[in-house]
């Protein structure tokens, strides 16, 4: 991170960029944490218009509302009420920027090379595309771990937008061409959902109960949908890794049971933004341990 700020301090506009681009991702993190409330509850978004404080339903002003700042200054508690303010909402806000501010250095690269090792885009056409992604599954994974459940308007929602994204951008998919970017992402899809489900259906079998949601299933289909079925198998892969070792960590310290159910949701969502970063060169990587050495 120090090598980050180095490398911005040098370049006064792209920092300032990189600031613009905090703040905005910020101010969508505000927003998604009024859907990760409002949506398992049914409740309109956009009624009432104002945010509230959930425990006395006062109206929150708007220099209560600053993203993540305002959760300093009122010291974590509501101005009225003074109930605590969950550490989530700004979490959720200071995440959502952070990744912004990645998307986009997948498209501005600083000198010396991607940041971090990511891959590169060739059109800014994708930093919009992939923050819509990163939206999503911020809304995905807070509202899985609080509820065990993942909306739709992130799942199917996203399978329909990663079809109809491919259509207007199918640089999503490395291509140029309209139809076969709409192809590879319903393959994708198709990949995603089929493989989940089956595994689904074979939890089911050997368990002898449900073993997966079947929000798993469709969020896997919307993450083919938008890149891919190479996406697929590395997000199965990754994701099992990831809920096996958080699993055995919580049952470690005693906060675990292996009869307890663990959202699954938000490791497949991990899974999908280690993709978006550095995807395809995890994928050569991986098809290179395959590849015997020339013999000489």
């Amino acid at each position: 991170m120090n090598e980050l700020v180095a490398m911005l301090g040098e370049h006064p506009m792209a920092l300032i960029a990189a600031g613009a681009v905090f703040l905005f991702g910020a101010c969508i993190g505000s927003f998604l944490n009024v859907c990760i409330y409002r949506i398992p509850l049914d409740t309109p978004l956009a009624n009432p218009p104002r945010s509230f404080c959930p425990s006395c339903r006062a109206t929150i002003a708007w220099y209560d509302n600053m993203p993540i700042l305002s959760w300093f200054l009122l010291r974590g508690r509501c101005r009225h009420c003074q109930a605590t303010i969950r550490l989530r909402y700004m979490t959720v806000e200071a995440l959502t920027g952070i990744l912004f501010v990645l998307v986009w250095l997948k498209y501005v690269p600083l000198e010396g090379g991607m940041f971090l090792g990511m891959s590169p885009m060739d059109t800014m056409l994708l930093v919009p595309v992939y923050w819509l992604v990163v939206g999503g599954l911020i809304l995905g994974t807070f509202v899985d771990f609080e509820h065990m459940i993942i909306p739709d308007r992130v799942t199917l929602g996203g399978i329909a937008a990663g079809l109809l994204l491919s259509l207007a951008v199918p640089a999503l998919h490395g291509t140029d061409r309209r139809l076969v970017a709409l192809g590879t992402a319903a393959l994708g899809a198709a990949a995603g959902w089929g493989l989940m489900w089956g595994i689904a259906l074979l939890g089911r079998a050997i368990f002898r109960k449900e073993a997966m949601g079947f929000g798993d299933v469709k969020l896997m289909g919307a993450i083919g949908a938008f890149f891919g079925w190479r996406s697929v198998l590395t997000s199965v892969m990754l994701s099992s890794l990831a809920g096996s070792l958080a699993g055995l960590t919580l049952i470690a310290i005693g906060r675990g049971k292996l009869k307890g159910r663990i959202p699954y949701g938000p490791y497949l969502a991990l899974a999908a933004l280690i993709w978006l970063y550095w995807g395809p060169r995890l994928w050569d990587a991986y098809i290179n341990l395959f590849v015997l050495p020339e013999r000489f």
